[in-house]
């Protein structure tokens, strides 16, 4: 079957791979899964969590909602009572709905920040975020069991679930924001109250910081907040080249600043007065040191091989152990759940911090941002420009190139390895790191990063400088070399 768990869940083409019928085999090796001896059932440290239960949520894609009942259906066929949301909700939101419910597992129909033809799901654990790696495998052998067996998912009419009482509808916002409310300080937001846009890029987390905000004071104006499927023709990402909608919102005076958040809510970025794109990496490095000097909090921090180094000369300041995984939040989420840690994050904006679940919010960390600009009392522009010039100068770019073949991760790994340059852009080569793909780290703390997506066909291309000169020898140099392993 066409069905494989990459970074964060499953997804494909809708109507392609992505179908009721493949979905429906798919809900029925996750009950398999989750009912067997294999499955995590300790709740990992917390309260022991009902077996039965599983909750399940939606985006705002094509047929999400009808998706997301189909797998109701299965689940509720094979015993289980399911909590489905009554609309569709950000991923953090189901992630903390799963612990707070005290569910097994959690499965929301997403495909993150993918093109709007794409659908998929991502798996939640008991725990508040995505699955283990050993239960998503356990899942990918159920489906080739039950194929082997020519055993076909079961399915309950939704109707008679739900007077059965096996599908319950839910809200799950209200929790979320009571949890919210113990971790963003609104007493220093409505002491200083901020004007700025939202932009939700037609995405789940629309509405959810503006009605968290509510009795603030805060002058909230939301864009891209309707319902539509093909998010307006563009990727629900956000990066700068999507962001135009919200760079003229900003420019034309209606609001000071920016928040944006994907498809499914769970990764922010954000925009300064002047229509400037604020990355995640500086938002994680603004958080860390807003954590740390304001707040007084400790703790490890974790880092993507993927996101800036500013964060590792930050850490180091502070007297603080730094952690570097490769892609994908589900490696930081290893550590926060078996160490204290104070941030962690990835480049492509999920990002987390003490307290919260171990899953990427893009709420929560806009909530922050909100936050951080309120106590300072100053523009972002100017926080981001004392942070440049505190810890940078960093600049940052990466480059897609689209696959028509697969490329063989350790094949890749090795050649790059083996043509190491010995310098770019006049920096002599320091370090190459095979944490995820290869990364090489020059002199003077610039870097590059080649490696294959876990989600999608592209090799993806990262480069980190001191200098925008820096980065563009190194993304040249990334390129040509990318393309000869194409």
């Amino acid at each position: 079957m066409p069905i494989h768990f990459g970074t964060d869940g499953w997804r494909a083409v809708i109507s392609d791979s992505f179908t009721f019928d493949n979905l429906r085999i798919l809900a029925q090796a996750i009950a398999d899964a989750v009912a067997s001896e294999h499955w995590d059932k300790s709740g990992n440290g917390g309260p022991k969590p009902d077996p039965n239960k599983i909750v399940i949520g939606f985006d705002t894609r094509f047929l999400s909602d009808r998706f997301a009942g189909e797998v109701a259906r299965v689940l509720a066929a094979n015993g289980f009572k399911v909590l489905l949301a009554q609309s569709d909700a950000p991923t953090p939101a189901i992630s903390y709905a799963v612990k707070h419910e005290g569910a097994i597992a959690g499965v929301m129909i997403t495909a993150s920040h993918n093109a709007p033809r794409y659908n998929g799901v991502k798996l939640k654990g008991a725990f508040g975020g995505s699955a283990l790696s050993e239960q998503c495998r356990r899942v990918e052998v159920y489906i080739n069991d039950n194929e082997k067996q020519a055993r076909g998912p079961n399915l309950m009419d939704y109707v008679k679930a739900r007077e059965a009482g096996l599908i319950q509808k839910f809200n799950p916002l209200p929790p979320y924001f009571d949890h919210l409310r113990t971790l963003i300080k609104t007493d220093v937001i409505a002491e200083n109250p901020q004007r700025f846009v939202v932009d939700a890029m037609y995405g789940s987390g629309r509405g959810v910081i503006k009605s968290f905000l509510q009795g603030t004071g805060c002058e909230i104006a939301e864009i891209r907040g309707e319902m539509n499927p093909g998010f307006g023709g563009v990727h629900p990402e956000p990066i700068s080249k999507y962001l135009g909608a919200l760079a003229s919102a900003v420019s034309s005076g209606m609001g000071n600043f920016g928040l944006v958040t994907d498809g499914d809510a769970d990764r922010i970025g954000a925009m300064d007065e002047r229509g400037i794109f604020v990355d995640p990496h500086k938002i994680m490095a603004l958080s860390l040191k807003y954590l740390v000097e304001k707040r007084g909090w400790t703790g490890s921090v974790v880092r993507t091989v993927s996101t800036t180094r500013m964060i590792d000369r930050l850490a180091k300041r502070y007297g603080l152990t730094l952690h570097e995984t490769p892609v994908g939040f589900n490696h930081i989420a290893d550590y926060m759940m078996r160490e204290d840690v104070l941030i962690g994050g990835e480049e492509s904006g999920g990002i987390s911090f003490k307290g919260h679940i171990p899953e990427g919010d893009g709420p929560i960390m806009g909530l922050l941002m909100v936050e951080m600009i309120a106590a300072e009392n100053k523009s972002l522009c100017d926080m981001v420009e004392e942070l440049l010039a505190d810890v940078g100068p960093a600049y940052y770019e990466r480059a897609d190139l689209r696959l028509s073949r697969p490329v063989e991760k350790a094949e890749m790994t090795e050649f790059l390895t083996m043509r190491a340059p010995k310098e770019i852009g006049g920096e002599c080569l320091a370090e190459v790191s095979q944490r995820d793909g290869v990364k090489y780290i020059m002199c003077d703390d610039s870097w590059l990063l080649i490696r294959p997506s876990g989600t999608e066909p592209v090799l993806r291309v990262y480069a980190e400088g001191r200098t925008h000169e820096m980065v563009k020898a190194l993304l040249g140099y990334g390129k040509t070399v990318a393309e000869s392993v194409v």
